[in-house]
């Protein structure tokens, strides 16, 4: 890629470096992983001042295109699933929306006892048996989250589905029972060396928890779900108007 800009143009440096930048990364090298031309290396290039340079890495490191590795260099984000808190959705539909290709690597489920924190939300005695769901999902690059889901034994779930299609699709369609809110709690945690194993990272990396309390229109309880993501892989959006 030629990588020139036009001094003489009325659109200020700062903005062509900015576009250069946008298409520079869109190479596949730069996709793959391999870092940008150095900084220095690449205003002098350009015949610019490092702070024009990095006026414009800045706006793309904001908008999450461009990460700094600390004495390496810059080089392109991985990309991350983003969720907004005014929207929410079941993973599938997540990943379609954003037209990410991703892949089931385990799915498992089991009737288990609940615990003490679901059998409270549940409003079932402790240990009651439950219908517990677990699944293991990434893209092509491997995993990069782990779930596990437990459903109200009101909604008469069975094991035997196939939960590779949208879960809330197949308990609205087939159990009559559609969704309504989600209250979610987010934390940022070390990996375990079973989350570690889990999503093939470092024990000690790390990984965002999210927890769903799913409920119907009605207000009971449907699902409770707990996932762990590799904590670069996921953005969690919030919008606030005032």
């Amino acid at each position: 890629m030629n990588l020139q800009i036009n001094h003489s143009s009325s659109v200020p440096l700062h903005a062509q470096v900015e576009e250069l930048l946008r298409k520079l990364i869109e190479q596949p090298k730069y996709q793959k992983g391999e870092f940008l031309p150095g900084e220095v290396d690449l205003a002098k290039q350009l015949g610019i001042s490092r702070n024009t340079l990095r006026q414009a890495t800045n706006k793309l490191e904001y908008e999450g295109l461009l990460v700094r590795k600390k004495g390496l260099g810059t080089k392109v984000a991985a990309q991350t699933v983003t969720t907004q808190l005014a929207s929410w959705h079941s993973f599938t539909q997540e990943m379609n929306k954003k037209g990410i290709a991703f892949r089931n690597f385990l799915i498992n489920t089991e009737r288990v006892q609940c615990n003490e924190k679901i059998a409270l939300f549940f409003n079932i005695p402790k240990k009651t048996e439950v219908v517990k769901l677990t699944r293991l999902r990434g893209d092509e690059k491997g995993p990069f989250v782990y779930f596990e889901s437990y459903f109200h034994p009101r909604i008469g779930i069975s094991a035997n589905e196939d939960f590779s299609l949208p879960l809330y699709e197949i308990l609205e369609t087939k159990y009559k029972t559609p969704v309504a809110l989600s209250q979610e709690k987010i934390k940022a945690r070390l990996a375990t060396e079973i989350t570690a194993k889990r999503l093939k990272i470092k024990k000690g990396e790390p990984v965002l928890i999210r927890e769903r309390f799913v409920s119907d229109p009605g207000n009971r309880p449907v699902e409770y779900n707990i996932g762990f993501y590799i904590a670069e892989k996921f953005t969690y959006s919030i919008e606030i108007r005032r």
